[in-house]
């Protein structure tokens, strides 16, 4: 592959916001920055902002595949699709479920990722999150209570073997007794814990980021709210400085003003933007079956069949990084950094993922000056725009 240099207005570089210069892509890795014209073909995005490809960490599926499916073939379909929209990297997320089922999930999801090629142009997979089954009745949301239990290692073993080592993220209930001891056994493993679909009190919650927790599952979503007299999860959230809170942020789930509140509680360097997205994100408005349930999507928004909850969104990640400059809550650099970067490090992937750095591969995007997805790149290869 050649060497080609991207011309933009702004670079959202590991280090630094840059003005205008060009970016060198070489055999599809990320070369070094400059704001002198190199000697090479020049791909000009007059105006615009460049960033590492998006980072969705928690995500059940897309294009009318999920993770539930038992489809190698699906799984990388919707990678393609993904990337189509700028998401270059996702960690699929399971559902509550069976422990075998569980297994299946993971084992098929490590061979997606095998059976890719060298001329594969989707959404790579750093690792998969597995989320649940360890959460409890009051908070399950769209998980299926037939298969909630306390956490279990032995059970989290045979999942990262059928997985093949790729689990990086593991949510969980932190009222159940056994949660300290299983959050710290991860931790020892560079395994990511989170918390969520909880009715935990501060003291608990406190406790588990005590043993080794550092993430809050879909922040608001889920779990026990802030009162002045018990800060619960949310406020665990808002007032522990070194761990991240995922954001759903489509404007549904959580109103933009409680996403800014989060943001400045936390700092925006500590907010993960995430999407939750279902299977049928990409598709158009019906019924379909997520995690084992029936749901609906209608609106830009996925329900419960019954309609007494959502289920989960159909947000794309790009789409989540505009609103939250368009809802004046973050700069641009700073919204493609939470998708990005912080999304990356928060699950403990940022080292092959998430930053615009030279000798990794060149997965990046562009943004118009409005925020618009523009162009997206996996591997220095243009991908089309969906």
């Amino acid at each position: 592959m050649a060497t080609y240099a991207v011309h933009a207005a702004h670079f959202v570089l590991p280090g630094r916001l840059t003005g205008e210069g060009y970016l060198t892509i070489t055999d599809g890795r990320f070369g070094s920055f400059s704001t002198e014209k190199p000697d090479c073909e020049i791909v000009d995005y007059a105006g615009a902002y460049v960033g590492a490809g998006l980072v969705d960490t928690h995500i059940h599926g897309f294009h009318n595949h999920a993770t539930t499916d038992i489809d190698p073939a699906g799984i990388n379909d919707a990678s393609v699709a993904l990337a189509q929209r700028g998401t270059t990297a996702w960690l699929p997320t399971t559902f509550t479920d069976s422990v075998e089922n569980i297994g299946n999930q993971c084992e098929v999801i490590a061979d997606a990722v095998d059976e890719r090629d060298d001329d594969f142009v989707g959404a790579r997979i750093p690792g998969i999150y597995l989320e649940g089954p360890f959460f409890t009745e009051k908070h399950k949301g769209a998980q299926n209570p037939k298969y909630l239990v306390p956490p279990s290692y032995d059970d989290f073993a045979e999942w990262q073997r059928r997985a093949r080592g790729l689990i990086r993220k593991s949510a969980l209930a932190p009222e159940y007794p056994e949660a300290p001891e299983y959050i710290s056994r991860l931790a020892a493993e560079g395994v990511v814990t989170a918390l969520g679909h909880t009715d935990a009190t501060y003291d608990e919650s406190i406790a588990a980021v005590d043993a080794g927790a550092t993430v809050f599952v879909h922040t608001y979503n889920g779990m026990r709210g802030l009162h002045q007299r018990e800060p619960g999860v949310l406020g665990c959230a808002m007032t522990t400085d070194e761990t991240y809170a995922e954001l759903i942020c489509d404007g549904h789930h959580v109103q933009p003003a409680s996403c800014a509140a989060l943001v400045r509680a936390k700092g925006w360097e500590h907010v993960v933007l995430i999407t939750d997205c279902l299977a049928c994100g990409g598709m158009p408005e019906g019924n379909y079956m997520s995690g084992g349930l029936p749901v609906v999507m209608k609106d830009d928004l996925c329900y419960l069949a019954d309609m007494s909850s959502i289920a989960g969104s159909v947000l794309t990640l790009a789409k989540g990084v505009k609103n939250m400059v368009d809802w004046g809550i973050v700069t641009p650099e700073q919204a493609i950094r939470m998708g990005s970067e912080i999304a990356a490090r928060s699950a403990g992937v940022d080292d092959v993922c998430g930053s615009m750095l030279p000798g990794r591969n060149a997965d990046f995007n562009v943004y118009a000056a409005d925020m618009s997805l523009t162009a997206t790149y996996v591997g220095g290869e243009l991908v089309p725009v969906a």
